[in-house]
């Protein structure tokens, strides 16, 4: 089988480019008002479409409103307002504990740092890119299972640890796109690179692209 090559820095401009120029006004699929709400939604929003999570989200921020109304619900009562998200037992019981240590050890605010972020319970380098690209306007590169598999299909990496996508993806994205590039690129995976049956015929970036990616050595 051929050895994976890295992609050119000319490939990538172009692709930079079809993504700008097919989807300028791409954004983060979750509805939110603070950075609080946002991490709260993209905690639920793991194994659950943000469709999902914006149908749970309203009534939940209007029952908590803090970390400390987070922090201070029983488990019970959280689940209840979650349950469609799947696995909200286990989402329920992190976002308790990640608003019990916001109260505890950032007076309830959420903060703008990935260190501090990644401590919260239930919050790793996906979820804390998000609320940093998207509630604070630090560029992060968010790998979820859409940005992973385009990245392979694209020849952009041969990983399928989401760290290691992550780092090789800073290191062919130009830091002030990292968070549009990936809600672009999350854009496209939902509307033509489809897992299962990816809809080439539409794609205006066929040309470029490896047919079904790069094949790994």
């Amino acid at each position: 089988m051929p050895r994976y090559r890295k992609p050119t820095p000319e490939y990538v401009n172009s692709l930079l480019k079809f993504l700008e120029e097919t989807y300028p006004d791409a954004f983060c699929g979750l509805n939110y008002r603070t950075p609080l709400e946002l991490l709260v939604a993209t905690i639920l929003s793991a194994q659950c479409t943000d469709e999902r999570v914006n149908q749970v989200t309203p009534a939940l921020f209007a029952r908590y409103r803090t970390a400390q109304d987070f922090a201070e619900s029983s488990q019970e009562e959280l689940e209840s307002y979650i349950a469609s998200t799947g696995f909200y037992r286990n989402k329920a019981k992190n976002i308790i504990a990640a608003c019990k240590m916001l109260v505890k050890n950032h007076n309830g605010e959420v903060p703008a740092n990935q260190e501090e972020l990644v401590k919260l319970a239930g919050v790793g380098r996906k979820t804390a890119n998000v609320v940093l690209g998207d509630a604070f306007g630090i560029p992060g590169i968010t790998v979820d299972t859409h940005v992973g598999r385009l990245s392979r299909r694209l020849g952009l990496t041969k990983q399928t640890d989401p760290v290691k996508v992550e780092f090789e993806l800073m290191a062919l994205i130009p830091q002030p796109l990292w968070t549009i590039f990936c809600h672009r690129l999350i854009t496209h995976g939902r509307r033509v690179c489809a897992a299962r049956k990816p809809n080439c015929e539409s794609c205006g970036f066929r040309l470029q692209c490896p047919k079904h990616g790069i094949k790994q050595s």
